[in-house]
């Protein structure tokens, strides 16, 4: 059967809830997407009894995971739903508020895992914002008509312009530190000095003053854009929509497709969708994802991929493979390692990426491979060991094919198994692989295998379109290793054992160190600076022990700090 429930509503097998990532507008709680022609407005508007789960109330447009959730929904609807929006309008519906940021008792209850793993998806959805921007045409204003506090200006600063009313109270802060004794964890401190380029004495006295700055001061010192009078405030927003609507490159003119639900089924031990499924081994620690190939030839036309809409293959494959990696990450924790593994025939998955290739000035054909670009970062930025098995019969190609270098090893199976009647396990490159799909530093991952050795990146761009049997794959550095039949199954479970015995806190910053070499961006310092210094924070006993801040906070009490410097 069908599941389309969202937020934390349905048990998984260990009795927790489990929490959904799939919603649609229809059934949003806390914003309301409207869309007047060129311009969309997304209005926050936070049910306070809503909370994802008990012992708190999002007051004052505070958000949880289940606000953030729909937030993200809307953003991709934007994109493959409404092609002819070319400008995004964020504000509230609360008067003299736009948000109090991420719901302090929220984090106050939430274990470790949860707050980091929150900080992690709020991370992601702001990025996405920025990348509607660069990447889809669509600029994004925010209008602060009120109060943005801690997370809700880090959601103003996602978009490109920030209107401030101008009425006396309303101001923008970060108040995390001096008030909660933990950072601004959604990119605050990164977007203050790297986007916005904030002073770095202004930006120290912002980030340590717990009522904010207002007005004037507060578009001086870069904080906003520019602030307008309450009375003024509304025709100021939309006469900057317009203007941005103009300068759009998105052309606004087609329709979009409908994002369908989509139909999974969960068991306790397994997700079936329909192009991959999932299988749980929980005395192993480990999720086995197994990605399934197009059944049929691309279509004939961009025409006819817009007809097929959400069924299109490399689109479904994308958003059901982002559906499986978030359910993994909030709701099996005790998963140590994803193995990726595919079926199908490598030569199809190529030809739909020369299709995609081909049709790139298509909007349809751009969204769906900026869809994988971030899919793909998601993989990258997964706090859990990535292993591809490249096996007879799978179809690690192309688009597939970023699977094996986003893992942190990969193995190959030289030959065929005896008994087996499927074709010899091969990989293949294609012009995918080369520039559209660049991890969160700004390159692409074979770039960022071949750091020291240009000439081999060179060697492999020259194997395009080529299967590549095992020999050879390892010969030009796409993988690991390459094993026979006699010691495939020892090195495989050796390896799995043996990751799942390690300590998790270090794999996930060994994992998180190498995987990202070579510049930085930042998106980039935001994920390896300020989610490892949050993760770290968010177990001090200065922010969650008994007297720490967030436990204190609105008791009347005082916070008792450990003053030792680590």
């Amino acid at each position: 059967m069908a599941d389309t429930a969202h937020g934390a509503e349905r048990p998984l097998a260990n009795g927790a809830t489990r929490i959904d990532f799939q919603t649609e507008p229809a059934r949003y709680r806390h914003w309301k997407l409207a869309v007047d022609g060129e311009v969309a407005t997304l209005t926050m508007d936070v049910d306070e009894k809503g909370a994802l789960f008990d012992g708190y109330e999002l007051k004052l447009n505070s958000y949880d995971l289940g606000v953030d959730i729909e937030l993200a929904d809307a953003i991709e609807r934007l994109r493959f739903e409404y092609p002819a929006v070319r400008a995004l309008v964020l504000r509230s519906a609360k008067p003299r508020v736009f948000s109090a940021g991420a719901n302090i008792r929220m984090l106050a209850g939430a274990t470790h895992a949860h707050k980091v793993n929150f900080c992690k998806f709020t991370n992601e959805t702001r990025n996405g914002i920025e990348d509607l921007s660069q990447n889809s045409g669509v600029a994004t204003l925010c209008a602060v008509n009120g109060t943005a506090a801690g997370g809700g200006y880090e959601l103003a600063l996602a978009a490109d312009h920030i209107i401030l009313i101008d009425d006396g109270s309303a101001s923008v802060s970060l108040p995390e530190l001096p008030l909660l004794a933990v950072l601004p964890g959604t990119g605050g401190l990164t977007r203050v000095s790297d986007k916005r380029k904030v002073r770095r004495d202004l930006a120290d006295v912002f980030c340590t003053t717990e009522e904010g700055v207002k007005g004037a001061r507060a578009r001086d010192w870069r904080l906003v854009d520019e602030t307008v009078p309450g009375s003024k405030f509304d025709d100021a927003v939309a006469a900057r929509a317009k203007e941005f609507a103009a300068k759009s490159s998105r052309n606004g003119e087609a329709s979009g497709i409908k994002l369908t639900p989509l139909a999974r089924r969960f068991e306790a031990d397994s997700i079936e969708y329909a192009t991959l499924s999932v299988e749980l081994q929980r005395a192993e620690r480990i999720a086995t994802i197994t990605l399934r190939g197009p059944a049929a030839p691309p279509p004939a036309s961009a025409d006819a991929m817009v007809q097929q809409g959400a069924e299109f293959w490399p689109l479904k494959l994308a958003r059901e493979l982002d559906d499986a990696i978030l359910h993994l990450r909030l709701n099996e924790l005790e998963v140590a390692a994803l193995v990726f593994k595919s079926s199908g025939d490598p030569e199809q998955v190529l030809a739909y990426d020369r299709f995609l290739e081909t049709n790139k000035a298509h909007w349809l054909a751009r969204e769906i491979k900026l869809l994988w670009k971030r899919v793909l970062k998601r993989v990258d930025l997964t706090s859990r060991s990535l292993v591809t098995l490249i096996e007879p019969g799978s179809c690690f190609a192309g688009t597939l094919a970023e699977l094996a270098f986003a893992s942190d090893r990969s193995y190959m199976l030289i030959g065929v198994r005896e008994g087996e009647n499927t074709p010899p396990a091969a990989i293949a490159l294609s012009d995918a692989n080369f520039g559209a799909y660049p991890m969160a530093n700004g390159i692409t991952r074979l770039n960022c295998r071949f750091l020291a050795d240009p000439a081999a990146l060179d060697a492999a761009k020259a194997e395009r379109e080529k299967p590549l049997d095992a020999a050879h794959a390892q010969e030009l550095g796409l993988v690991t290793f390459a094993l026979d039949d006699i010691d495939w199954a020892d090195e495989v479970r050796v390896f799995l054992e043996e990751r799942a015995s390690f300590s998790p806190d270090s794999l996930t910053g060994m994992e998180a160190n190498l995987r990202f070499a070579g510049p930085e961006t930042m998106e980039s310092k935001i994920f390896a600076r300020l989610t490892a210094w949050q993760n770290w924070i968010f177990q001090r006993p200065n922010a969650i022990g008994e007297e720490g801040a967030l436990k204190r906070y609105g008791t009347g009490q005082k916070p008792a700090f450990d003053m030792r410097r680590v």
